[in-house]
């Protein structure tokens, strides 16, 4: 196979991957979030799932069901008195009717770019609409158990990091409850729970903790990262493995087993986690709710979705082992909360040091592996060192696009002999060139004989014809790895560049429809943008196919600058000799222009970048090898 066949094939099937990756999730998003409001009622949280043909029953857990009536956030915050939450990290309150932690934001981290924007939200009250709460307790029998309508008597005004807050209640049967609630500096809270038996007969205990989620979120591209239920299970620490679920995959899990109707909030047998210690909890892209329950502890852990009102309930919970407690006696459970951003470093700490033994592999949480097309890429090996790279050196630098810089340039310096080699392999192809095309005249349709003669040339000459691809097939997983870096880290998220690129992680914000910002008016990027600012999502399918459309003629200045060095390196190359390969070969600039328009800034600056590099090296090679030439 002649080198620019190999050269087509490869770049055609990346794009025909990357495109399809990209074009599925615009064309067939998934479903909007559905929400109904009518009148207000609310379901109990201990109520026990019922036993299906084909789930598992598990411990009463809870699945608390959204309140037919919606209401804003605010007020569903008023419901019930609260004590702030006041940290470096974190701001917010715990609700005293039901002790949970229901109202969490984000200190450091706003919805734009602009630091004056609202903070990230992460947690909501149970009727809120998005509703989003973590909660731990008890379930058991002989004795009246705290429950959604408890009021909790707190020892304190604020839960700081200096200062723990504790809750208290009483059943009135001799039988004392308490929670002592500590946080870290950062995203982690622990729960201390206690129960004081004062009555005169025995009580058995479980401890259960569960995060409930009302309403399926915005994915975006779902399938090239897991956001959904995640955990890590095993019969111990060095044995535990991730278990994951995609949002848009579990519902058709439970829609599949087909249970009986009253059942839909047993736990599927595939989604039943039997572990001693672990953890679990619901992930997105930037923000991670998970419960960690003590590292010595058995449990059963569950993964749940139904629905409730016409609305998706995502549920993740664990139930430990019984606990009795006598007259006179007492039981006591921790477990830990993390609700924040999944900053790679912090989760790598957390890993190795929470509690003195850590929590196993809690770093998977940021998912490097990479899935696009359909195909999964493992590139977590390579992802995850280019992201421990590119940040020293932008702690150096102090701006991640100089970083990106920097690192492409010593992807080059590390290439540079294959880059050698495979400029003089081309060179060598180059002068065959004539003896080429008297083949073709001379052997005109004859393939198979114009097929021999050549690799006999090639091997007379000493030319492989694959060797100019080396470079092109060692960076391809280099830049599938920093694609996936770009996508999935906070640390890139509303990053800044210089000038107008205030977010490395989305695409360039310019573009042609407004002229690069001359014209007074912003221009939405993304299929998802076309549908919400111009209501294209009124029309189910000609809607989204003019919304992608559009999409793909947002493109800015950095994809151009893209189109241009691309162009320009092609000329630097050698054409190919057949004419249809040559048509091909000019129209890629053209293609990748458009493609890459829809992605991070941050990766078009680096191919930009990359492709200044290496004409600047292919002028360099080229002068070095006509000085060896000439001696």
């Amino acid at each position: 196979m002649e080198q620019k066949n190999l050269v087509l094939a490869l770049v055609l099937s990346a794009v025909i991957i990357i495109g399809w990756g990209i074009l599925q999730t615009r064309l067939f998003p998934p479903p909007p979030v559905q929400q109904q409001t009518t009148s207000t009622t609310a379901q109990p949280s201990q109520t026990p799932p019922a036993t299906g043909t084909q789930g598992t029953t598990t411990p009463a857990v809870g699945t608390t069901e959204p309140p037919l009536e919606l209401v804003d956030r605010k007020t569903a915050l008023a419901r019930s008195p609260r004590v702030p939450i006041d940290s470096p990290q974190l701001k917010g309150s715990i609700a005293l009717k039901g002790g949970r932690i229901d109202d969490v934001e984000l200190v450091n981290f706003h919805e734009t770019v602009d630091r004056q924007s609202p903070n990230i939200v992460l947690l909501s009250p149970k009727d809120a609409a998005n509703a989003y709460f973590a909660e731990l307790g008890w379930f058991g029998q002989g004795t009246k158990l705290p429950d959604d309508d408890t009021l909790w008597q707190a020892d304190g005004d604020k839960l700081t990091v200096a200062k723990p807050l504790t809750l208290t209640w009483d059943n009135g049967q001799g039988v004392r409850f308490t929670r002592v609630f500590t946080l870290d500096q950062d995203f982690m809270f622990t729960v201390d729970q206690k129960v004081e038996n004062a009555g005169t007969t025995p009580i058995e205990l479980h401890p259960f903790g569960r995060i409930n989620r009302t309403g399926t979120p915005v994915i975006g591209l779902s399938r090239i990262l897991q956001e959904g239920p995640i955990g890590a299970f095993g019969p111990t620490a060095d044995g535990a493995r991730l278990q994951e679920r995609q949002y848009h995959n579990l519902p058709d899990e439970y829609r599949k087993a087909n249970l009986p109707t009253g059942s839909s909030k047993d736990c599927l047998p595939d989604n039943l986690f039997p572990s001693v210690g672990g953890w679990l909890g619901l992930n997105d892209k930037y923000w991670l709710v998970a419960l960690v329950p003590d590292s010595k502890q058995p449990l059963q852990a569950c993964y749940r979705w139904w629905q409730a009102n016409a609305i998706d309930v995502y549920q993740t919970d664990y139930s430990g082992p019984p606990l009795s407690v006598p007259p006179g006696g007492k039981a006591e459970a921790r477990a830990s909360l993390f609700a924040g951003a999944k900053l790679v470093r912090l989760l790598d700490r957390y890993r190795d040091e929470f509690a003195g033994v850590g929590i196993p592999l809690f770093d998977r949480a940021v998912d490097f592996t990479g899935y696009l097309g359909g195909i999964t890429y493992f590139l977590t090996f390579i992802a995850k060192p280019m992201f421990y790279l590119l940040d020293i050196i932008y702690r150096f630098i102090g701006n991640f696009g100089i970083a990106i810089m920097m690192l492409t340039v010593i992807v080059k310096a590390v290439l540079f002999p294959l880059a050698n080699k495979s400029f003089r392999a081309m060179n060598r192809m180059k002068r065959l060139g004539p003896q080429v095309q008297e083949l073709r005249t001379r052997l005109g349709d004859d393939k198979v004989r114009l097929n021999q003669e050549m690799m006999a040339l090639y091997k007379r000459e000493k030319v492989n014809p694959a060797a100019g691809c080396l470079p092109l097939v060692v960076q391809m997983p280099v830049f599938l790895a920093l694609y996936q870096v770009l996508y999935v880290t906070i640390e890139m998220r509303q990053a800044p560049f210089f000038g107008w690129i205030k977010d490395l992680s989305v695409p360039d914000p310019t573009t042609v429809l407004n002229l690069f910002g001359l014209l007074p008016w912003s221009v939405p990027h993304g299929a998802d943008g076309f549908l919400n600012a111009w209501g294209l999502d009124a029309l189910p399918v000609i809607g989204h196919f003019l919304a992608t459309l559009l999409s793909l003629f947002s493109i800015g200045v950095w994809p151009l600058v893209l189109g241009v060095t691309m162009f320009l390196q092609q000329k630097m190359n050698p054409p190919p000799p057949d004419p249809v390969q040559a048509k091909i070969f000019m129209f890629l600039p053209i293609m990748f222009t458009f493609m890459m328009a829809q992605f991070q800034a941050g990766l078009v600056i680096y191919w930009s970048w990359n492709n200044l590099l290496s004409i600047a090296q292919q002028w360099l090679l080229k002068r070095l090898d006509e000085r060896r030439a000439s001696k």
